[in-house]
C-alpha cells in the first residue's frame, strides 16, 4: 500500500483532487527493515493511540484477527471521527453492525474493499452500483488457496496433500492452513456480503460450513466424468423462509463460467430482479490485489468532501439492518453427488437402492467401477440424484453406513446448476 502510494503520488493527487500522504505508522518491530521509505512519517508504538491521532484523516488497519489490537484500533478511530480502511473480514464478520453504528453516527467512513474477494470490486459495486436492484443470492468462490488446490487436482492428477504442500511453499496457503482449507475464511466473506445482499446483520456463526480437506481424486475424476469441476463456494440466497448461507465443495457444470475461474483467482455472481446475473472476477489474493483495494478506499475517501453526507457502511443504515432469519431446509435444486465404496459382493447395490427409495430419493444416474478381481473386491458407486434435501440424503448414506456395506467413508458433494 505505501509503495502505490508514494510511487503513484502525482497521479492519485490529480485523481483524488488532493495528496495523498503516510503521515503515521505503527508496527510491532521499528526496527524491522520492511524496504520501505515512510519518508516523515511519525511512528507510533501505540497503534490504538495514532489511531486517535489528530495528525491523520484516515486509518488503516491491516492487522488481521477479530479482537485485541485490530478492533481497539478501529473503534478509536471512528470514536474520534476519523476515516477508515480496513481489510479484515474476520473482525467485520463480528464486530461489522457495532462499528458501523459507530461510523454512522460520526458521520465518517467505514470501507473495506479489500476484505472480500481481494482486488475485485464486489463491495463497491453491491454497496453503490445496484440501487434498485433486489439481490436473489450471490455465490463464489471467494477463497484463492482452496481455488488453487482443487484446480491443481484436476490439471496434474495430485493428491490434495501434495497440493497443499506445494501452496504452502509458494505462500498461497499458511503454516497452519485451516482457516482456508476447512472454510472459515469464505465463510467471514460470505457473511458480509450476505449483509450487503439482503439487508441483515451480519451472522457468520450461522453458516453450514464444510472444506474440501476430504475431496480425493476419486472426487476430481467423478466429476469430470459427469460434466462437473469441483469448487469450493459460498452461497447465499434468499428463501420464503429466510436467508440460507452456505460454504461447501460444489459441482458445477464444466461449460459454466464459474467452472473457468482457476488458480487463486476468486470470482462473485450476484443474481438481481432488475441487472440479471452479474459475474465479477480477479485477484483474490496477494499483496498487489489487496495494495490496489485499499488504496481504491483511500482514493474514494479522499475524493469526499467536508459536510458530505456518506452512504452506509452495508447499504443500510445499520441500526435498520434486519435480524438473520436462518432458512429452514428445503429441497437442493441442484441434487446430489453421492460416492460409495463398497464390497463388492451380491445385495450390496440392492441395499444402496433400498435405502434412496426409503427416503424418495429419485436417481438421475448411477455409475460402478470395479476396484479389482478378487472374491471381495471393492467397488466404487457413483449416484447422482435429482432435486432432494439435505436431511433426505445424509439419513439415506447413514442406513448405509449402518448397513455395513461401505469400506470407505462415503462422500457427499451438492451440485450446483450454475450459470
Amino acid at each position: 500500500m505505501v509503495r502505490v502510494i508514494t510511487g503513484k503520488a502525482a497521479e492519485l493527487t490529480r485523481q483524488c483532487g488532493r495528496e495523498l500522504a503516510v503521515a503515521a505508522v505503527s508496527a510491532r518491530d521499528r526496527n524491522k527493515d520492511r524496504g520501505i521509505d515512510f519518508g516523515n512519517a511519525n511512528w507510533f508504538d501505540d497503534p490504538v493511540e495514532m489511531a486517535k491521532s489528530a495528525d491523520i484523516d484516515v486509518f488503516v488497519e491491516l492487522i488481521g484477527g477479530d479482537e485485541g489490537a485490530a478492533h481497539a484500533c478501529v473503534k478509536a478511530a471512528l470514536e474520534a471521527g476519523r476515516h477508515v480502511v480496513t481489510a479484515n473480514k474476520a473482525l467485520l464478520a463480528k464486530h461489522g453492525v457495532s462499528l458501523a453504528e459507530i461510523a454512522e453516527k460520526k458521520g465518517v467512513l467505514l470501507n473495506y474493499e479489500a476484505a472480500v474477494a481481494g482486488g475485485i470490486p464486489v463491495i463497491k459495486t453491491m454497496r453503490e452500483a445496484m440501487a434498485g436492484n433486489s439481490v436473489t443470492r450471490v455465490f463464489g468462490i471467494l477463497n484463492g488457496t482452496c481455488n488453487y488446490i482443487l484446480t491443481r487436482m484436476e490439471a496434474e492428477g495430485l493428491s490434495f496433500d501434495a497440493c497443499l504442500e506445494d501452496a504452502q511453499r509458494l505462500g498461497y496457503a499458511e503454516a497452519d492452513p485451516t482457516f482456508d482449507i476447512e472454510g472459515h475464511d469464505t465463510a467471514h466473506k460470505l457473511s458480509i456480503l450476505t449483509s450487503l445482499a439482503f439487508g441483515t446483520k451480519i451472522a457468520a456463526d450461522d453458516i453450514y460450513m464444510e472444506g474440501i480437506s476430504n475431496i480425493s481424486q476419486a472426487d476430481i475424476r467423478a466429476a469430470g466424468e459427469l460434466g462437473y469441476r469441483i469448487k469450493l463456494l459460498g452461497v447465499a440466497q434468499k428463501t420464503e423462509s429466510g436467508i440460507e448461507q452456505r460454504v461447501h465443495p460444489t459441482m458445477v457444470p464444466t461449460a459454466s463460467v464459474i467452472a473457468q475461474v482457476h488458480g487463486v483467482t476468486n470470482a462473485v455472481a450476484i443474481e438481481t430482479d432488475i441487472l440479471g446475473e452479474l459475474l465479477l472476477s480477479g485477484p483474490g489474493a496477494g499483496g498487489n490485489a489487496t495494495a490496489s483495494a485499499v488504496v481504491g478506499d483511500i482514493a474514494d475517501i479522499a475524493k469526499s468532501r467536508p459536510g458530505f453526507q456518506h452512504g452506509p457502511v452495508f447499504g443500510r443504515p445499520a441500526r435498520e439492518l434486519r435480524p438473520y432469519k436462518k432458512a429452514r431446509m428445503r429441497s437442493h435444486e441442484g441434487g446430489y453427488f453421492i460416492r460409495l465404496t463398497v464390497h463388492d459382493r451380491v445385495g450390496v447395490f440392492a441395499a444402496v437402492a433400498k435405502r434412496m427409495a426409503d427416503n424418495e430419493i429419485s436417481l438421475e444416474s448411477i455409475v460402478q467401477h470395479a476396484a479389482g478381481q478378487e472374491a471381495d473386491a471393492q467397488k466404487t458407486v457413483i449416484l447422482v440424484t435429482h432435486e432432494t434435501t439435505e436431511a433426505a440424503v445424509r439419513k439415506a448414506v447413514e442406513g448405509i453406513t449402518k448397513d455395513g456395506h461401505l469400506t470407505d467413508k462415503p462422500q457427499v458433494i451438492r451440485i450446483e446448476r450454475a450459470g
